[in-house]
């Protein structure tokens, strides 16, 4: 075998071993890639007690009640399916019930989602590309203000 036929060999392999590793690991991070799962997604794909992942819909109407400390629980819906929620924790300043949610936590072996991390739409004219567009699949009807496109300085490109 001549030098060039090595060199060819040991790039092949190189990048064949390399193109290996990345499928292991795509593989491995395929249900971890999503953004988060609506209460629908965790019903229908039954997501073991103890994963962690992220769930996002809107804070149910009536469902907020306060515990003892900066305990809070609350059940998050996309209008198919509730998922109630318990946090520990100082919550941002805009939750409250009908506005998009983002938590990231578990989901304990009884159903309830422990969250250690909740995150609220930034301000009333905005909601997450990803929720608003989850929670459009689920047939829930957002207004106009809920689409990423319709927030102040999102319109089109114009030149003076």
């Amino acid at each position: 075998m001549t030098r060039k036929q090595r060199r060819g060999v040991l790039i092949g392999s190189g990048v064949a071993i390399l193109s290996l590793a990345s499928l292991l690991v795509m593989f491995a991070f395929r249900e971890s890639i999503v953004f988060f799962h609506t209460p629908s997604d965790v019903v229908e794909k039954k997501i073991e007690s103890g994963q962690r992942f992220r769930l996002g819909g809107l804070v149910a109407d009536g469902s907020v009640k306060r515990g003892q400390g900066t305990t809070v629980q609350f059940a998050v819906t996309d209008t198919l399916a509730n998922v109630n929620v318990s946090y520990t924790g100082i919550l941002p300043d805009l939750f409250r019930e009908g506005q998009g949610v983002v938590t990231e936590g578990k989901l304990g072996p009884d159903g309830l989602f422990v969250a250690d991390m909740v995150l609220a739409k930034h301000d009333e004219n905005y909601m997450p590309p990803e929720v608003a567009k989850a929670l459009e699949e689920k047939g829930v009807k957002l207004g106009s203000s809920a689409h990423p496109d319709s927030a102040p300085g999102n319109g089109p490109a114009t030149r003076p």
